[in-house]
């Protein structure tokens, strides 16, 4: 891999560090912020829609502003709107401030991983993007890492608070990286004024390819079936007696640790498999791990299949990824933001259709249904050509 996109990967994934940090930090602290705030679990579970949510809905907006303004620009403004947010998380002084707190955090987060993915697609070759997209994906995954197990620790020495405010910080001198590292070679110069006419005229033509619809929607069924359990797995964990947000902490963790796995092996199974078996390897593989889930004995069972299910995850989400890169090369941060918006979708649908199987069918029927899914979008995409 060339040095200006190792380069380039460096300060843009920055970004995708500090937005993925935030995404999942609120998962193994629901039932502490939960019992601090004196409102129920469930209630407390709602931040992680309250982040994915407006992360999505501002997509349709981010993407045409980065296309006519520059995209490094507009993620270092996105980057600075979350530290203030997730500072403001950290002084919340009830339920209700925290939760528009998260939103708007959430909002600012949208700028870093859809333009992040635009610039890699701007400046990497097809033929190597998937791998670049896979090292991209490192700089997430260590913030769903650090976001889930380290959040878990860090809880009992800094309050929940001070997660929030470390937080912010690591937002802050990302926004600092993104806006001012040099990166000779890469094609950043702002296209000009934002204009609302072509911004309309781009989607038209984005949303004419039949393609890039079933894209989106496989992206969005897939952000609710992987993600939807995360906020309740304290509470799986804690009703079968074999852990609690520690535990939860970790298997997060270990679901982005199986994200690594994917980066290390993406190049030699595109080489040995091609793109169409990986994706429905992938899709297998996660719904395998879902029912895992359900049927681990104990912590570290819960953990290891939360690993399986991240690699199976990257392995079908990197495939598509990678698909959306090519839907509109003219306009490729609106094409990523609506891929965005649409994985976010699914990902703030996922915990409360997660919560409504927990209450009528239970916790294996549930899981149960959503790896039928997973195994069933595999093998949809399998079939497409890439």
């Amino acid at each position: 891999m060339a040095a200006a996109t190792r380069r380039l990967i460096l300060v843009v994934g920055s970004g995708a560090f500090a937005g993925a940090l935030a995404t999942r930090v609120t998962d193994p602290l629901v039932g502490v912020i939960a019992g601090d705030l004196g409102v129920p679990v469930a209630t407390a579970a709602l931040l992680a829609s309250a982040y994915a949510l407006p992360l999505a809905g501002v997509q349709p907006v981010l993407g045409p502003l980065a296309d006519s303004l520059g995209k490094r620009r507009v993620m270092a403004a996105g980057l600075v709107v979350m530290a203030l947010a997730l500072a403001a998380s950290a002084l919340a002084p009830g339920f209700g401030a925290l939760f528009a707190a998260r939103m708007l955090a959430g909002a600012g987060s949208g700028a870093t991983m859809p333009l992040a993915m635009a610039l890699i697609g701007d400046t990497v070759r097809l033929e190597e993007r998937q791998v670049a997209l896979s090292r991209l994906l490192l700089f997430a995954i260590s913030g769903q890492v650090a976001g889930g197990a380290v959040a878990g620790v860090l809880e009992a020495h800094l309050g929940w608070r001070g997660v929030m405010a470390l937080c912010a910080a690591v937002a802050l001198l990302a926004a600092w990286v993104v806006r001012s590292a040099p990166l000779p070679g890469v094609p950043e110069t702002a296209a000009g004024r934002f204009s609302l006419a072509q911004a309309l005229g781009r989607y038209r033509t984005i949303l004419a390819n039949r393609a890039a619809l079933e894209l989106y929607a496989a992206v969005a069924l897939e952000g609710a079936v992987v993600f939807g359990s995360f906020p309740f797995f304290a509470a799986l964990l804690a009703a079968r007696g074999i852990g609690g947000v520690a535990e939860a902490g970790l298997a997060i963790g270990a679901f982005g640790a199986g994200g690594f796995v994917y980066a290390a092996l993406a190049r030699p199974l595109l080489a040995r498999c091609g793109q169409a078996r990986m994706v429905r390897a992938g899709g297998a593989l996660g719904a395998a791990a879902l029912l895992g889930l359900a049927a681990a004995p104990a912590w570290w069972g819960f953990a290891a299949a939360a690993l399986a299910l991240g690699v199976g995850f990257y392995m079908v989400h990197g495939s598509i990824q990678t698909r959306v890169t090519e839907v509109a090369p003219a306009a490729r941060a609106s094409a990523m933001a609506l891929h965005a918006c649409g994985f976010f979708v699914g990902q703030s649908l996922g915990p409360v259709l997660f919560g409504a199987g927990l209450r009528e069918l239970g916790a294996g029927a549930t899981l149960a249904l959503f790896a039928a899914a997973l195994a069933g979008l595999g093998l949809v995409l399998g079939r497409r050509p890439g």
